[in-house]
């Protein structure tokens, strides 16, 4: 009777992980949804009414949204080191970027977080017009990508930025742009390394959509070393990947890549 029933314990688990996980990219698409309509209304308000708005509801939704991870689909979040950054002076926040959930653990803990994000997600439609009324920063055009960032910064914003430009796709950490280099130079303002740790490569870049993860998941963000504004950003975008490489499991190389490989791994 034994094998029978642990067979069917498998079979029971496995088919929550696939409830789990259209539960988890449901809730997601409904909560988007739901502020839709409202996000679009607040863009008659004032730039700063809006800005305030847009992040706050941004912060709280995500924070939401994590709740609901915990509550049914089984995951774990350990974000409490970002609670100490909240009463700090102006900062660039750099993650590496192993997951789609990487801004959502980020925003869900900061009201004042501004993302450089994507064009083309600015431009989706369920995403745009919530990122657009809470002012975050499109990504194609590098000079005004700079301009606006030092301005939000200049404002007391935090800014969050993944130095690899996209999902890590070469575990541990892609090659980095100079971008957060460039614009720390530009606002003379310091940035603070965040290292994100998880037990899955769930919603990766090369991770399927639609394919189940492997529960529970676990997944969590500790506080790096924070750099003051460097004068050269060439230069110290190689030290910030040396760093991030160092943190994050070493240099990798093509033989060694392992799809399961994290920090936590």
């Amino acid at each position: 009777m034994t094998k029978p029933l642990a067979r069917f314990g498998c079979l029971l688990w496995t088919g929550y992980e696939y409830v789990a996980m259209v539960m988890g990219l449901g809730a997601l698409a409904v909560l988007c949804l739901t502020w839709l309509p409202f996000a679009l209304l607040c863009a008659v308000l004032p730039p700063r009414a809006g800005r305030w708005v847009g992040r706050l509801a941004i912060m709280v939704g995500f924070r939401v949204y994590l709740h609901f991870l915990t509550l049914f689909c089984a995951c774990r979040f350990d974000l409490s080191a970002l609670d100490r950054l909240r009463g700090d002076a102006p900062l660039i926040l750099v993650a590496n970027h192993p997951s789609l959930l990487d801004v959502v653990m980020i925003v869900s803990r900061l009201p004042n977080a501004v993302c450089v994000m994507k064009a083309a997600l600015m431009d989706n439609i369920l995403l745009g017009a919530a990122a657009r009324l809470a002012r975050y920063i499109r990504n194609d055009a590098p000079m005004s990508m700079v301009r606006q960032a030092r301005a939000e910064l200049q404002q007391g914003a935090h800014l969050v930025i993944f130095p690899e430009g996209s999902r890590t796709r070469r575990f541990p950490l892609d090659d980095c742009t100079a971008a957060s280099g460039l614009i720390a130079h530009a606002a003379r303002v310091p940035l603070q390394s965040l290292a994100i740790e998880f037990s899955s490569p769930y919603l990766g870049k090369d991770w399927p959509l639609f394919k189940k993860p492997e529960l529970p998941l676990r997944f969590s963000i500790r506080l790096g070393q924070r750099f003051e504004p460097p004068d050269n950003a060439r230069r110290f975008t190689r030290t910030l990947e040396g760093y991030f490489r160092a943190e994050l499991g070493g240099e990798v190389t093509p033989d060694s890549v392992h799809p399961h490989r994290g920090i936590a791994s």
